[in-house]
């Protein structure tokens, strides 16, 4: 069975890059991270997930040699990817770039990758300047304007400019499923002055919290124009999915992207 991936219309139409965001299905892994789990998890073999790599990368015309991760922790720290970093994270987590949430580059045929079970994938083109960049955000990276961050990094290293970008928001917890408490509520009236319509009502202390609007607000706040969300919710399809709020023993997915 072929990995099950996901591309997105805006990015396919270009023609400028190889793209996608995996699914958990048509890889190797068994037990909870069954079966294309792309993550170095605890609870899968290091041969299994370069197994998962090399077949995503093959589906895509990529090569899994020059596959590039950062060591992600929820923040906003960025990493411009060069030739000579070809490979940093591919076949072991140890020499992906540390403490790091954007990775960025110009250079054709590097595969940036980042890795997920119900955070928000951003994934960037900049089809003038021909740039792209991930970044992971979660709550933390959300309310620590990753988006935003990322859109930055590209202006200051390759003049991109943010009215030239195409950003999708991919697969993650969606508005019906992402839970929270109040100090993450505290947290996001602190940073987005129209948070109310980001929130809803859950029960004492608790709101369900739409994390793609909150990424896309802050978006479109920096000038992004051009934006496609996936309408998916990893929580609510444990079938095509991993999730870490519906199991915490699990998979990652990956989204990849490289200059063709």
């Amino acid at each position: 069975m072929a990995p099950e991936l996901l591309r997105f219309p805006l990015l396919a139409e270009t023609g400028l890059v190889a793209h996608a965001f995996t699914t958990r299905r048509g890889g190797v892994s068994t037990g909870p991270a069954a079966s294309l789990n792309m993550g170095f998890v605890a609870h899968d073999s290091p041969e299994n997930v370069r197994a998962n790599r090399r077949l995503v990368c093959e589906a895509l015309g990529l090569d899994p040699v020059n596959i590039v991760a950062g060591r992600q922790v929820h923040g906003h720290n960025a990493a411009v990817v060069n030739p000579e970093d070809r490979g940093r994270g591919a076949l072991t987590p140890e020499e992906a770039f540390p403490d790091t949430d954007i990775l960025l580059t110009r250079e054709s045929g590097i595969v940036l990758t980042s890795y997920y079970a119900d955070c928000v994938p951003l994934i960037f083109l900049d089809p003038v300047v021909k740039a792209v960049a991930l970044a992971h955000a979660g709550w933390r990276g959300t309310v620590q304007g990753v988006g935003a961050k990322c859109v930055r990094a590209m202006g200051e290293a390759f003049g991109s400019r943010p009215g030239d970008l195409l950003a999708v928001i991919g697969p993650s917890a969606g508005s019906c499923c992402y839970e929270v408490d109040e100090p993450v509520q505290t947290e996001f009236a602190r940073v987005f002055p129209r948070w109310g319509g980001l929130f809803v009502p859950r029960g004492p202390g608790r709101w369900l919290l739409d994390l793609k609007e909150a990424n896309r607000l802050l978006l479109a706040d920096c000038g992004v124009r051009q934006i496609e969300v996936s309408g998916y919710c990893t929580v609510c399809r444990p079938d095509l999915f991993y999730s870490y709020r519906a199991s915490r023993e699990t998979g990652r997915m990956a989204s990849l992207i490289g200059l063709v």
